[in-house]
């Protein structure tokens, strides 16, 4: 019998505390990919968007979207971590650490810091913090994500139980690396689309995004092979037919950039994902599905040493088929509304 050279992926017992995994298949990311992206989402953040205002403000040119880095190096992660995952479950502790260009090349390590067997025995929950480093070996990035994957073997022995306790909320000091000091004066409010800076919002005040996107089907597909995402529940109509919805379901990254990109109807200054304190996929979504948003601002902070920006806690829900008008969240703790699909928790800078 000849040797088997494809790979299974890990299953929920492969997994062992503690365990680093290098993951395969560097990534240089070009204008081409910015370029993709902007006509996946449609983002409109002036910095991402121009070279020309991302000089002027102090930027060797523009950076990439955050959100761009963020697929990128969670893509690499996937054909270790969730091929055989059921379901990403959430974020925690995701803090962007410095400017990524074009012509940059991204790679990652994941360390295993907790895992749970579920009561079925059929699947475990595996907690895993990873980072990635450009070319330099700087990081860039890094990022707790837990994730249900099925067990090869249902009467396999579970690990001891041991679970992590992230922060609750990135401190405001941690946020500022990844912006440089900026030429304050230069920011060209008119260009950038918004009159709204860091002393216009308030805690408790709630926006409502207005916008609306629809996934096309086509499109989740071709954003998710951009980051080389090769979980087969975004992609196997095949399998997934047989499966619980009978469909393919979008990767909640895909959900997460149009909520972003969404929130530039209301926060178009807040140019920067500085982090994600918490994130949840409360539910999943699929093509043909339309995407609205709100942000409910949470928290103001002031960046030590810094007067050129400050930071914004915010709650960003994306719902799918459903407007934001209303706010819909919570009917009971911890049961959220009909349409709800994600509700994130980050930190954004602004100009002050």
């Amino acid at each position: 019998m000849a040797a088997r050279k494809s790979q299974t992926g890990n299953y929920f017992e492969d997994f062992t505390l503690g365990q680093k995994i290098v993951h395969a298949t560097p990534r240089t990311l070009t204008v081409g990919d910015a370029a993709l992206y902007m006509g996946l989402y449609a983002p409109r953040f002036a910095v991402q968007s121009s070279d020309a205002f991302a000089r002027s403000i102090g930027y060797d040119r523009a950076p990439l979207d955050d959100l761009l880095v963020f697929h990128a190096v969670f893509g690499k992660t996937v054909p270790d971590i969730s091929l055989n995952a059921v379901a990403n479950l959430g974020y925690a502790d995701c803090r962007f650490l410095r400017p990524v260009y074009p012509g940059d090349t991204l790679n990652a390590v994941s360390e295993v810091i907790g895992l749970k067997e579920n009561s079925n025995r059929e699947t475990g929950v595996v907690y895993v913090r990873s980072t990635g480093f450009n070319d330099r070996g700087e990081p860039v990035l890094e990022f707790i994500r837990w994730v249900m994957v099925r067990k090869r073997d249902k009467g396999a022995p579970a690990p001891t139980a041991s679970v992590p306790s992230p922060p609750a909320r990135v401190a405001p000091e941690q946020l500022g690396s990844a912006v440089p000091p900026i030429r304050r004066a230069a920011y060209a409010s008119h260009l950038a689309g918004s009159r709204d800076l860091w002393g216009d919002y308030e805690p408790g005040e709630r926006i409502d995004h207005a916008d609306g996107m629809t996934l096309e089907e086509a499109e989740h597909q071709m954003a998710t092979r951009l980051y080389q995402n090769t979980a087969r529940v975004h992609f196997n109509q095949h399998t997934e037919g047989q499966g619980r919805f009978g469909r393919r379901l979008v990767y909640g990254g895909v959900v997460i950039s149009i909520a972003r990109a969404l929130s530039f109807n209301g926060l178009g200054n807040a140019f920067h994902l500085a982090a994600i304190n918490g994130g949840r996929h409360v539910a999943p979504s699929f093509g043909g599905d339309t995407i609205y948003a709100w942000s409910e601002i949470l928290e103001k902070a002031e960046l030590p040493g810094r007067t050129d920006m400050g930071a914004l806690r915010t709650r960003l829900v994306a719902l799918r088929n459903r407007p934001a008008s209303g706010f819909p969240l919570l009917n009971a703790p911890d049961k959220y509304e009909e349409g709800v699909v994600l509700d994130l928790d980050a930190w954004l800078l602004i100009p002050r």
